[in-house]
């Protein structure tokens, strides 16, 4: 589970990048939810996980976590969210 949740936080935190192009911010909208799956997948991995064995899972959460941050920031910036 840590692993998987590491490259779906890789995957959310290059689809945050690409969504600071300008006229691509829309796609906060669909990288959002995916970061969400990808932080509930991290926290399942965390709980299931012995204690020696949850660097990856705790890399996972923190790299969505930031990618669904950074994502809300942005929608609130430019007036996706109201």
């Amino acid at each position: 589970m840590g692993l998987i949740s590491v490259l779906w936080g890789i995957v959310a935190m290059l689809w945050m990048v690409l969504a600071f192009i300008p006229l691509l911010g829309w796609g906060n909208w669909f990288m959002i939810p995916f970061a969400v799956v990808g932080a509930i997948i991290a926290a399942i991995g965390i709980a299931i996980t012995p204690r020696e064995g949850r660097g990856r899972a705790k890399a996972g959460l923190v790299l969505n976590v930031v990618a669904i941050v950074v994502g809300a920031i942005r929608l609130s910036m430019g007036g996706g969210v109201l």
